[in-house]
């Protein structure tokens, strides 16, 4: 099935959260792993959009937590934009409007493939409070209509121990800007 793990699958992204979760407990402190996975196994198509998230080298883990509204979030932990998905346009409409050199993807679009989305400005600021990631790379966030509309998109990094949030033309691309994904999963 389609959006769905086999069992051998399951184990091992499951292994590998397991890891990553224990290792980075800062992230998350008040919550328990076994909560975690029991939620992860009752609802496969979100495990499935977590291991697209690993297998593009996301290196997914939990860092938001809303207990009002009973969510984990898994944000991409990469120290850089992910490598699998690098050299991406904005949408599909910066895509179809390049020309020539057009790159094989588009950030929006590969996103909501992988069941996922771009990282909010401020889901992205969030995110440096658990490190510094983007120290070399760059990432495309979620672009208001009024930006886009005009032909543009907004990426972040991370420089000089501050995030600092760019425009550039959506049908751009560079080998070194990817996009950072979330995953909201009911508890």
């Amino acid at each position: 099935m389609q959006n769905e793990l086999s069992v051998r699958e399951t184990e091992e992204v499951l292994n590998r959260l397991e890891e990553r979760f224990h290792d980075n407990k800062n992230r998350h402190e008040e919550i328990e792993w076994e909560g975690v996975q029991s939620t992860l196994r009752s609802q496969p198509s979100k495990l499935w959009s977590v291991n697209e998230m690993e297998k593009t080298g996301g290196e997914p883990d939990i860092v938001l937590v809303d207990p009002e509204r009973n969510e984990y979030m898994f944000i991409d932990c990469s120290k850089e934009s992910p490598a699998g998905r690098r050299s991406t346009c904005y949408d599909l409409e910066a895509l179809e409007s390049r020309k020539k050199n057009k790159p094989s993807h588009n950030a929006v679009d590969m996103a909501a493939a992988m069941g996922v989305t771009l990282l909010t400005e401020q889901q992205y600021r969030t995110l440096q409070q658990y490190g510094e990631f983007d120290l070399k790379t760059s990432s495309w966030i979620q672009t208001p209509m009024a930006i886009r509309e005009r032909g543009g998109a907004l990426f972040c990094d991370y420089r000089y121990g501050q995030v600092f949030v760019y425009h550039n033309g959506a049908s751009s691309y560079y080998s070194a800007r990817g996009f950072r994904a979330a995953l909201t999963i009911e508890v």
